[in-house]
């Protein structure tokens, strides 16, 4: 089978890379961290499979689907909270909790040759699965405004949200743009698979984390944004945090 990987997180595509290789049971077509690029490439050349990561910046594994031309297997492979893993199930849609198990991923590829010739309308379970898996009243865009200009935020391309001097912050593009919103309130209203509280000062967009690292204080997030952002953690959101991440 040859098989395309799209995740956000190079060390993911390498780790996957390596865990599929060592099956040798397919063979790599290629692999993406930036969906756009993917979508080009799915666009020209034909797939057996699709292994393709939920929560990425810019664009979702879902929007992704729903942007192709064609139905193709898939397996995605997600660090979503095991709770909301039914409707995968339910849908008969394959997945792997990240880190992959090589195990499960054996069983992955078991699935895919078993039912390699009926190809499910990807199209429409990813439209479903995005609608059962995310909170009637998500954000999706935020207003800041200065002055007489206001700025629309694509929530999805915030890397973090911070409070400072009683004022609220979305960062976004490498800039700094103040909202009208609290934290908490925040907290209500965002993905909750996307965000998460690691600071009482501090929402994270766990798609633009690139690295955790011991610091002075505790654990430290570094982003994959333009200014590679440190983000100091609490201890005691430490767990949930490496949780979300799908870290053991």
């Amino acid at each position: 089978m040859r098989v395309y990987i799209v995740d956000d997180e190079a060390l993911a595509v390498r780790r996957l890379t390596r865990l599929l290789e060592a099956t040798g049971r397919v063979q790599i077509a290629g692999s993406a961290t930036d969906p756009e690029e993917a979508l080009a490439f799915l666009a020209a050349h034909s797939v057996d499979a699709l292994f393709l990561d939920i929560q990425m910046p810019g664009l979702t594994g879902f929007e992704l689907l729903e942007r192709l031309g064609h139905d193709v297997p898939v397996i995605f492979t997600t660090a979503y909270d095991r709770y909301a893993l039914n409707a995968f199930d339910v849908n008969s849609i394959d997945y792997l909790l990240k880190p992959v198990d090589p195990d499960k991923l054996a069983r992955a590829l078991d699935r895919l040759e078993r039912h390699a010739a009926t190809v499910p309308d990807v199209r429409a379970l990813a439209r479903q699965l995005a609608s059962e898996l995310s909170p009637a009243r998500r954000l999706e865009r935020l207003a800041s405004r200065v002055g007489e200009r206001t700025t629309v935020l694509e929530v999805s391309k915030i890397t973090h949200f911070f409070a400072q001097d009683k004022l609220t912050f979305a960062v976004s593009g490498g800039r700094e743009h103040a909202i009208d919103y609290t934290l908490a309130e925040l907290e209500g209203q965002l993905d909750p698979r996307r965000f998460v509280r690691i600071h009482r000062a501090t929402i994270a967009n766990i798609a633009f984390v690139q690295e955790l690292y011991p610091g002075v204080d505790g654990v430290v997030v570094r982003l994959k944004d333009e200014k590679k952002s440190e983000l100091s953690v609490a201890r005691d959101r430490v767990r949930e945090l490496k949780d979300k991440l799908g870290i053991r």
